[in-house]
């Protein structure tokens, strides 16, 4: 399916790695410049070389950490400096520490509200004019299917990440009918994220090699396996596009029917 992205910008957070790279890359794969950011120099190059190869777009990586909202600035106006415009953004964030209730301190609580949540504020705040500008205008931010059932070892994300679906439900309205708002709710997929779920879950004596945490994690997934990166980008790139039109303040899981509510 054509999703007629061609010649549209996307900017997306926190892409270097991961599910948010995975997002870009199918942008990219569908002809739209992508903006990419991340912290780590040597990680973004190779990002970029990715994203060069996926399209024949233009590719944009920019050095930024979502946590300080200067650097979120930036991003933006050095995204608008290079195509003239943002038509889509994708939120995306690394994962907070694992832990359980009684491991959590304070600072790893307002950490991970700014990680997961004011990321997203800061990046729809500097992005929602231009995006108004856009007859394409998108919106969609990746968060984790623990914003509707919680798992085990990761109460930081059980709990903050159910502010980013509040928000986006919230703009979806305040927002239209310029722009379109929408959350995707991924499960497991082969990125770092979960490899270093894994090894703390080994570290903690939970398994006695990583082998044995890959399979629990995926035990329990229908589709009996772990899903790859590029399904999610699937999604987010339709949701993206003009494809889905209609659609505005869902949320989508995409975790092999995994979810349970």
């Amino acid at each position: 399916m054509d999703l007629d992205l061609g010649g549209n910008t996307a900017l997306c957070t926190a892409a270097s790695s991961g599910l948010g790279l995975a997002s870009a890359k199918q942008l990219a794969r569908e002809g739209a410049n992508v903006a990419i950011c991340g912290r780590t120099a040597e990680r973004l190059d190779e990002a970029a070389g990715t994203l060069d190869d996926a399209g024949d777009g233009e590719v944009l990586a920019v050095q930024a950490d979502i946590t300080d909202p200067d650097h979120v600035a930036a991003f933006v106006e050095q995204t608008v400096d290079s195509f003239g415009g943002i038509d889509h953004v994708v939120t995306s964030a690394g994962g907070p520490p694992s832990g359980r209730f009684t491991e959590i301190a304070d600072e790893d609580w307002y950490g991970a509200y700014d990680l997961l949540v004011m990321s997203v504020v800061w990046t729809l705040r500097e992005s929602r004019p231009h995006l108004e500008a856009s007859e394409a205008g998108s919106v969609v931010a990746i968060t984790s299917r623990s914003v509707q059932e919680v798992l085990d070892d990761l109460l930081l994300s059980n709990a903050v990440r159910r502010a980013v679906i509040g928000l986006i439900k919230t703009v979806s309205r305040e927002f239209a009918p310029e722009i379109r708002a929408n959350a995707v709710l991924p499960g497991a997929h082969e990125t770092s994220r979960i490899e270093e779920l894994i090894e703390d879950a080994v570290a903690r004596g939970e398994f006695e090699e990583y082998e044995a945490g890959y399979e629990d994690w995926a035990a329990d997934v229908p589709l009996n396996r772990i899903g790859e990166p590029e399904e999610l980008g699937d999604v987010v790139a339709f949701l993206a596009s003009e494809r889905a039109s209609y659609v505005t303040g869902v949320s989508v899981p995409v975790d092999g029917g995994s979810m349970r509510s």
